[in-house]
């Protein structure tokens, strides 16, 4: 409203004083003066093109409050990176976990035993058969008495009961789950998820996971089996017990 306002009186303003000249112009009872008119008209011809500068401004700023005149948009911020900034693209930069989603439980000291070397010591036992309630290698194991003789066999002291597990070491990703890992599954009924069965980590290569227990099921035994199907459905976590040194991945 206030510029339309502007604009008419903006516009009325300079055909009033045109008209009033003109009359005066054409008044036979005046006398006129011809130099003096022409440089009125003069005056005039100015007055009124300093007003079509003045409206022509308003009109540019009634476009700006309106968002009617285009502006160069600015060019848009990503975080994509120019390959071309990388100075060998055959390097592959793999992104670590979220450290928030680790799970620092109590510690088990494992002193100067490496992983490998225990996996390759619970690999030895395989074939050792299903005993319950045993961790005596001349009678045979459950799945804990199994982890028990693996580890005191290097003086590490650990759990004689697998739901004593539940809150040790450092819970991890299964996906990052190295070779020495513990992983731990519920008892035969998966709907009652508290720890009841566990492993040790054998390997995982390519989303293949492969782990060391001893089963009362068809192996009836010290085995080696994969975390798929069965034993997918009864997994509750893996932990890790050794230090994040023996490990490429956090």
């Amino acid at each position: 409203m206030v510029v339309r306002d502007v604009l008419i009186s903006a516009i009325s303003r300079p055909c009033l004083l045109v008209w009033h000249k003109a009359r005066r112009y054409f008044n036979k009872d005046v006398k006129i003066h011809i130099r003096h008119d022409f440089l009125t008209l003069n005056d005039m011809v100015r007055s009124y093109f300093y007003y079509s500068l003045f409206l022509l401004g308003l009109f540019i700023a009634s476009c700006k409050e309106k968002n009617i005149v285009a502006f160069d948009e600015p060019p848009l911020i990503t975080n994509e990176i120019d390959s071309s900034d990388i100075i060998d693209s055959s390097i592959t930069i793999t992104a670590l976990p979220d450290p928030t989603i680790y799970k620092q439980g109590q510690e088990i000291r494992t002193g100067v035993t490496a992983p490998d070397s225990l996996v390759a010591f619970g690999k030895s036992l395989v074939g050792t058969p299903y005993l319950y309630a045993s961790s005596d290698p001349a009678k045979g194991f459950d799945c804990s008495g199994f982890i028990t003789y693996v580890f005191n066999h290097f003086g590490i002291a650990v759990p004689r009961s697998s739901v004593d597990f539940t809150n040790m070491g450092l819970e991890i990703p299964k996906d990052i789950a190295a070779p020495g890992d513990l992983i731990l599954f519920t008892g035969t009924d998966s709907t009652i998820r508290t720890v009841g069965h566990m492993g040790i980590v054998e390997s995982n290569e390519h989303g293949n996971l492969l782990f060391l227990h001893s089963t009362s099921g068809k192996a009836y035994g010290v085995t080696i089996s994969p975390l798929k199907g069965y034993y997918e459905g009864r997994f509750v976590k893996v932990i890790r017990v050794f230090p994040q040194t023996y490990f490429t991945t956090p």
